[in-house]
C-alpha cells in the first residue's frame, strides 16, 4: 500500500503515559476538589463562566501533555510517512506527539494545546506562554487566551474535517 492513512486517537498517546479519558487514571474516573463533571468542565460554557477553574484542570493536563515524548507507535507512522508509504494521520489527540515524532500531514480533529489564541484580537501564542501564566492567561489587549482545542458545544473545524476526509478517501489502506 502507498497511500495509508492511520485514523487514531487517545490509545496511541496512552504509551507516552497521557491518559485517555476513561481510562484508568483518566480524567472521568479521577477525582477532583471541583463539584462538576468532566463533560461540564470541558464545555465551552465553563470555560466562559468559570476560567480560573477551568485553567486548573487544563493546565495540569496541559503540563503532562508538553513533557510527553513519542512513542513507538508515533515514530513508526514518521517512519512510514517518510517512506512514502503514509499520507496522512487523522487524529482526535490534541497532544501534538505526531508531529514531535516527525510526521508532516497531520489533521487534528479536535485541535491542538501547541495552539492557543486571544479572543478579543486573535494574537497566537505559544503552550509555554499559556502555561507559564499564573492563573487564567490574557494577552496583552486584556483578551482571554482560549486553546485551539474543541470543547463540548463547538464544532470541529470544517477545512481539518473536509481534508481529513479527502485524506480518507484516496487512501488504499486506513489503519
Amino acid at each position: 500500500h502507498n497511500r495509508i492513512v492511520f485514523f487514531g486517537g487517545a490509545g496511541v498517546s496512552t504509551e507516552s503515559d497521557i491518559p485517555d479519558f476513561r481510562g484508568k487514571g483518566g480524567l472521568y474516573r479521577q477525582k477532583t476538589e471541583f463539584p462538576w463533571s468532566p463533560e461540564e468542565m470541558l464545555s465551552h460554557h465553563f470555560y466562559a463562566e468559570h476560567p480560573v477553574e477551568f485553567f486548573t484542570l487544563y493546565k495540569e493536563r496541559e503540563g503532562m501533555m508538553l513533557e510527553a515524548e513519542p512513542n513507538r507507535a508515533h515514530t513508526a507512522l514518521a517512519e512510514l510517512e517518510k517512506m512514502g508509504k503514509l499520507s496522512a494521520v487523522v487524529t482526535q489527540n490534541i497532544d501534538g506527539l505526531h508531529q514531535k515524532a516527525g510526521s508532516k500531514t497531520v489533521y487534528e480533529l479536535h485541535g491542538s494545546i501547541h495552539r492557543n489564541y486571544c479572543m478579543k484580537c486573535k494574537k497566537i501564542y505559544d503552550a509555554n506562554y499559556v502555561k507559564n501564566q499564573n492563573g487564567t492567561p490574557y494577552c496583552e489587549c486584556g483578551g482571554m487566551i482560549k486553546h485551539d482545542v474543541v470543547l463540548y458545544e463547538e464544532g470541529l473545524d470544517g477545512n481539518v474535517i473536509n481534508a481529513a476526509i479527502r485524506a480518507i478517501a484516496s487512501a488504499d489502506n486506513i489503519i
